[in-house]
């Protein structure tokens, strides 16, 4: 079979690659579409992968073309989408349910070989039945609104509430469409790029404010009446949006850290005050999974999609063929060149 095949620090080939085979309690998936996620950047241009050569993609849709020993809750013909991560159950944190918290688990397109090839050879227990009016384009956006998803699940997220989200990349709008959906009241959201945020406006925000702009932090505040968010939602892992977060939230609201931070944040007294002041609840996320495995996160997407209640059209920046991922991965050195999801064509 043919896959992209990371040799190094943006050296990526497209070349043949072994066939997997399916072992005992596993199935044989034809990838359809696989995603090129912001977690895979670091892997793909700064030394990031865990070893070399590999195949990454852990955001993707196939079809089931054979099943292992063993497998009757699959069968060939399924169109799936991929549960990346696969559980070390022996670790305590597992057994708790706290899957991707514990020690030792493998990672489909991570720490094992993923869906930038035609084929993968995967546990049964790490695919999603897609229903019939589910696109796999779209099966290829679960594992990011599960990410979403298992924000609002680990904080009791209850609708009625005001929202306020920064960052409008993919996670940042696949949250501000599952909190609507989830029954939010108002939704501000905040983004400095003015495409996404009118994207934004499209997909269900109230209030849509750009923070290079001078004054948006009190139009933020007179939307609340002055009160401030009870649920404030930081995507976008920059320490500007995490303080953010910090001023926008209501007393005794919750400020749950979604985004991956790549800086250094330093707060400053009056800052870190705005924890103590307002006896803010903050937290973080890490993930996609709860119990029993994959989780209700994964059952919600299924429903999402199901009923139509989430887009992804103007979330991708492009679709092109498998065979042409290392001009993808380039493109990742230039800003401004990716704005949106990569999605890799793997059947051309």
């Amino acid at each position: 079979m043919k896959a992209a095949v990371l040799y190094g620090d943006n050296d990526i080939r497209y070349e043949d690659w072994e066939m997997p085979q399916a072992e005992p309690g596993e199935v044989l998936v034809k990838v359809k579409e696989s995603g090129l996620c912001g977690s895979d950047i670091p892997r793909t241009i700064h030394g990031g992968a865990h070893f070399y050569p590999i195949v990454l993609g852990h955001e993707f849709s196939g079809e089931i073309v054979e099943t292992g020993e063993g497998v009757t809750e699959r069968k060939r013909g399924d169109r799936i989408a991929c549960v990346p991560l696969i559980p070390n159950r022996n670790d305590p944190q597992s057994q708790k349910g706290n899957y991707s918290l514990s020690k030792g688990y493998k990672f489909i397109g991570s720490r094992i070989q993923g869906g930038w090839a035609e084929y993968v050879a995967m546990p049964w227990e790490n695919t999603v039945v897609l229903p019939e009016n589910v696109s796999y384009t779209e099966g290829a956006f679960f594992e990011p609104i599960t990410v979403a998803l298992h924000a609002l699940n680990i904080m009791n997220f209850q609708g009625g509430r005001d929202v306020a989200i920064t960052g409008m990349g993919t996670i940042g709008l696949l949250t501000l469409q599952c909190a609507r959906a989830m029954g939010a009241r108002k939704i501000a959201v905040f983004d400095i790029d003015r495409e996404r945020l009118e994207t934004a406006r499209e997909y269900g925000a109230d209030l849509c404010l750009n923070t290079l702009e001078e004054g948006f932090k009190e139009k933020a505040m007179a939307f609340t009446g002055g009160v401030g968010y009870e649920v404030c939602l930081e995507t976008g892992g920059v320490p500007v949006t995490e303080i953010l977060c910090l001023d926008l939230a209501a007393p005794k609201g919750t400020v749950m850290f979604i985004g991956t931070p790549h800086k250094p944040v330093t707060l400053q007294p009056n800052e870190f005050e705005f924890i103590n002041r307002k006896e803010l609840h903050v937290t973080g996320s890490w993930m996609n999974y709860s119990a029993p495995f994959p989780g209700w996160e994964w059952e919600m997407a299924v429903y999402l999609f199901d009923k139509n209640l989430v887009k992804t059209e103007k979330l991708i920046d492009r679709k092109i063929p498998l065979s042409r991922a290392s001009e993808a991965v380039n493109d990742l050195t230039v800003p401004g060149a990716v704005k949106g999801k990569i999605l890799f064509e793997c059947e051309k």
